[in-house]
């Protein structure tokens, strides 16, 4: 049976990008645990189950899989887990994920674990594509140098913060996902004229936002050489 690991944050995930991912290795038969920084339930970002933001399926299913879902009620310390035994390692973006996942360094580990090797796999979406502003390789060089990837554009990004970096929740945004992946040498396009974006550059998968979170996980599970379901495929 295959297996991944989500390592999801603490501090506000955004539900379809967890969620969609989830259900979707769900549905091709893989083991899932999750993971947090500190082994506290991860939260959702509110706007992400808000059905005028995101509409009336998606907050519903967001809601009921955060409020039902066991493995996200009860996840494991990011220190205590241990990407090699995983076959994908996959981080769900939103906002929150530049408090904590993206600056952690066991997730930078288990990062670098899924990249490194012949058999693993990363899934990094929207946010927590920023962690590869930091991640760094076993020589001491940024993960992602050379790398084409995706993620959550700095002209979306635009229009969320205020002119002072601030988010609507009053937070400022400690910085921009496409600033910091492109200044540790990232090759970068999020595809702002496509529906979706979502780019694979060697054993790491990364995807631009909510939209592309279906695609990319479907991305994840083919290039570890499994199948969805037919039913699961048809059900979007």
């Amino acid at each position: 049976m295959p297996t991944a690991l989500f390592v999801v944050s603490e501090r506000g995930y955004w539900g379809e990008e967890c969620v969609e991912p989830l259900t979707t290795l769900d549905a091709a038969g893989f083991e899932i645990d999750v993971a947090t920084p500190t082994g506290e339930p991860p939260e959702v970002d509110e706007r992400s189950v808000d059905p005028e933001t995101v509409g009336e399926e998606t907050a519903a299913l967001v809601r009921e899989v955060d409020e039902t879902d066991e493995r996200l009620a009860d996840p494991e310390p990011l220190a205590a887990v241990d990407a090699a035994d995983y076959d994908a390692v996959v981080f769900p973006g939103g906002h929150g994920t530049e408090w904590d996942v993206n600056q952690d360094r066991d997730a930078w580990a288990a990062l670098r674990t899924a990249v490194a090797g012949d058999d693993g796999v990363a899934l990094v979406v929207c946010h927590a594509v920023g962690i590869l502003g930091f991640a760094r390789d076993a020589d001491g060089e940024f993960l992602v140098a050379g790398r084409s990837v995706t993620g959550f554009p700095n002209e979306w990004e635009a229009d969320i913060v205020d002119d002072h970096d601030r988010m609507p929740d009053g937070r400022k945004l400690p910085y921009w996902v496409e600033d910091v992946v492109r200044a540790a040498g990232g090759e970068w396009d999020a595809e702002l004229d496509a529906d979706t974006s979502v780019t694979v550059d060697g054993d790491l998968v990364t995807a631009r936002g909510p939209e592309s979170s279906t695609a990319a996980a479907r991305v994840l599970v083919e290039e570890l050489g499994h199948e969805i379901p037919e039913r699961a495929q048809s059900a979007d």
